[in-house]
């Protein structure tokens, strides 16, 4: 049996505002909507699905899981995420890969990176 990684769930005080900008970010589509949970489809190009999961008092602070994204031109990506209402944290190079640190429009972080 393998074990492997089937979906990253996002606690939400409204996971319907959080899904609006997900599945844009994410060029994908709600595919399950039971009000307090979501399930967004894997992006097509593959990648796992994302859970939106309402919770009344998100926990406070940095995230303490967080995803990365590969792409290939990373400051289109970047522009194009903060024009959906991303907010850029951070950057970071280390030999051979550059990303980026962002926030979705509830201050969740994630990464999105490009070798080089």
């Amino acid at each position: 049996m393998t074990f492997t990684i089937g979906m990253i769930t996002i606690d939400t005080p409204d996971p319907h505002k959080l899904a609006d900008f997900w599945t844009k970010a994410l060029a994908t589509e709600v595919l399950e909507d039971w009000g307090e949970f979501m399930v967004l489809a894997p992006p097509a190009e593959g990648g796992v699905q994302l859970g939106l999961q309402r919770v009344d008092d998100p926990t406070p602070g940095k995230n303490r899981v967080h995803f990365d994204t590969h792409v290939a031109d990373r400051v289109a990506e970047v522009a194009r995420l903060v024009g959906l209402g991303a907010t850029e944290v951070a950057e970071h190079t280390v030999p051979g890969l550059t990303w980026t640190v962002l926030e979705d429009p509830e201050g969740n972080q994630f990464c999105v990176g490009q070798p080089g």
